[in-house]
């Protein structure tokens, strides 16, 4: 199997820098040892107006039934034959993708000390591989390379020249041709695409290959439109690693958009709480001074002889669930469901026929899905809840037409600017018949006895209004969306200071549009 890259340049930027980049002398020619043959790289021409590069990989047959035994997956649907006939003495497969990063690692991560100016920027690359076994055909290659930067060429080859009437292989002659790329983003679109396209590894594919698979993917795989299909044959359709994948790969997705690191993103949640905590444990899956029970002093302590007061956090849902009962919803999104708690609770009615939660933190999900028990869930139950990830500040076409969405203790946690965003993601895209929204009211902040004046509730709230503030919101919001709010205080209601947390129930209105956002 053989594969070329080649560039051009000029008397002051000359083409044989290929050498320094791919750490590979344009003078020599070299051989590495690999688990399945004999790598071979050598530079067909070296000048200073172009060079090429020539990766020829030399399979030992022997070795390749070898190692492939007691795998499980030989990856080829006749394996018993295929083993002893096939096409990876000769075709571009995965086996060369493994050599590729073998022989190129350094290349592969951009490191070069001699020329680092020279790998961080784009170069006029020509990629040829002569035979390609490409499940999928010449539109499929296309697809895959033509929205990373790729002009490409990929001429079916026949399966006889000398039977034109059988048609095409399924092989096809690859040019790949680009200005806008460096070489190690090159050579990381066919670490992981060569496999993909052949759709057959020769080796077991384990936990690690997803690391491998997002390291060869940064800054390209989490928007690429074919990400399903490369995620599934990359990592040969191994449902739990693929699934892995793109919730990783979503992250990634999500903290680019919002210009901020991936930890930034999935810290929603600490660790996950004792079971006996789950019932008191804070919406927003963490424990914060608004889990205190509900006992007008902040301490959530009594004498044996006391009845234990009801935490907040349990009334919170009591409030919720009695406003969902009110307007008759059926289908319900939990917006921002942190651990599902809330989830939880509106499974154990079964007049919520569907309920959805929703949240950006993957790690906050995966706690939510051991708590509802959903691998060991029935099936009529099952159908019932879904969790979903998704940023809240995004319209997303799949919370469209749902009765009712609640956003429990969540617009505390927006940036301020971010708001609007999300007012328009729920309420002006979305548009359930009802929202229903509890968020703290700072002024009851001097009861919680433990609370240091002027601080908030917790670390994550970007802030916390007073009642007028949050009425003034809510009114706003449903002025420019066409709904209309109601207030519930939720807690004991102190005469001086209101209760310490306020909910708003809007409901949508049918005699007149909402504004233009």
């Amino acid at each position: 199997m053989f594969l070329t890259i080649s560039t051009n340049g000029t008397a002051a930027r000359p083409a044989t820098d290929l050498g320094y980049l791919l750490h590979k002398h344009p003078g020599k020619a070299q051989a590495f040892s690999t688990s399945y043959g004999t790598a071979h790289v050598f530079y067909p021409e070296a000048d200073a107006e172009r060079c090429t590069a020539a990766l020829l990989l030399e399979i030992d047959p022997v070795a390749l039934v070898r190692r492939g035994r007691g795998k499980g997956r030989g990856g080829a649907p006749d394996a018993a034959l295929a083993q002893y006939v096939n096409d990876r003495p000769y075709a571009a497969s995965s086996l060369l993708a493994v050599a590729l990063g073998n022989v190129f690692s350094s290349a592969l991560r951009g490191v070069c000390a001699a020329r680092p100016e020279r790998a961080a920027a784009p170069l006029p690359l020509r990629v040829e591989v002569p035979a390609l076994p490409a499940r999928g055909g010449p539109d499929l290659v296309r697809r895959l390379f033509a929205p990373l930067g790729w002009s490409v060429t990929a001429d079916p080859v026949p399966l006889d020249t000398a039977f034109p009437e059988w048609g095409d292989s399924r092989y096809v002659r690859l040019l790949l041709e680009s200005e806008r790329l460096t070489l190690a983003e090159a050579l990381r679109h066919l670490y992981v695409l060569l496999p993909v396209l052949d759709d057959a590894k020769h080796y077991w594919v384990s936990a690690d290959e997803v690391d491998k698979l997002l390291r060869a993917g940064e800054g390209w795989l989490a928007g690429h439109p074919e990400q399903q299909l490369i995620t599934n044959r990359y990592l040969s359709r191994r449902w739990s690693l693929t699934r892995q994948a793109r919730e990783r790969l979503e992250l990634v997705r999500l903290a680019e958009a919002d210009d901020s690191e991936v930890e930034d993103i999935d810290n929603a949640v600490t660790d996950e709480p004792e079971s006996g905590d789950i019932d008191v444990a804070d919406e927003s899956g963490t424990e914060g001074i608004d889990n205190a029970a509900a006992d007008g002093t902040g301490t959530g302590t009594g004498t044996g002889t006391e009845e234990k007061p009801t935490p907040l956090a349990v009334l919170r849902r009591e409030a919720v669930l009695a406003a969902l009962d009110a307007c008759g919803a059926a289908r319900v999104l939990d917006l921002g469901c942190g651990q599902g708690q809330l989830v939880q609770a509106l499974l154990k009615d079964a007049r919520f026929t569907e309920i959805v939660g929703v949240d950006v933190s993957q790690r906050a999900l995966t706690i939510a899905s051991r708590r509802l028990k959903l691998d060991r869930m029935g099936e009529r139950q099952a159908a019932r809840v879904k969790l979903v990830q998704g940023s809240l500040v995004y319209t997303d076409q799949r919370l469209r037409g749902y009765d009712a969405a609640v956003l429990s203790e969540v617009v505390e946690h927006v940036d301020p600017p971010r708001l609007p965003a999300l007012e328009y993601a729920v309420f002006g895209h979305a548009r359930p018949r009802t929202v229903v929204v509890t968020t703290p009211n700072a002024e009851y902040n001097v009861r919680w006895e433990s609370l240091p004046a002027g601080h908030v509730r917790h670390g994550d709230h970007r802030f916390e209004w007073t009642r007028e503030e949050f009425r003034t919101w809510a009114a706003a919001v449903a002025e420019r969306y066409g709904y209309e709010a109601e207030f519930t205080p939720v807690g004991p209601d102190d005469p001086e200071v209101g209760p310490p947390t306020q909910m708003a129930t809007f409901t949508i209105t049918t005699e007149r549009e909402a504004k233009a956002a």
